[in-house]
């Protein structure tokens, strides 16, 4: 499974971007799909996720800001963020989980920067 992720950038708080991370390779066992992010000299955290059947969830830093969404046809998650704050400045990683025997297999996308100016 190859994820590639695009739409990161420089933006002013207040504002907003939209990140997309397309799927291929052997995703038929794909079930959840989402963002996390990892800010300079911090953990890599949860932004969201969401299911093939599209049940969500959010990190609290970003519930009612973020949106994730997803379009199974084509393999790809999407992450609308709003009203962006300098604290949402990070690398945020895509994510893809695989259904294997026994458990679930994470592939991450190569990341995208997303820098937010006070």
């Amino acid at each position: 499974v190859q994820l590639q992720a695009f739409g990161g950038g420089l933006v002013q708080a207040g504002g907003y971007l939209r990140l997309s991370c397309a799927a291929s390779g052997r995703i038929a066992n794909i079930n959840v799909m989402g963002w996390y992010r990892q800010a300079p000299g911090n953990q890599r955290e949860l932004v969201a996720g969401i299911s093939r059947a599209g049940a969500t969830n959010y990190a609290d830093s970003v519930e009612g800001r973020f949106t994730i969404s997803r379009d199974n046809a084509k393999n790809t998650v999407y992450l609308r963020m709003n009203s962006l704050t300098p604290e949402d400045t990070a690398v945020y990683y895509c994510n893809a989980d695989d259904l294997i025997p026994g458990g679930v297999y994470r592939y991450w996308g190569q990341g995208t920067k997303v820098t937010v100016s006070s």
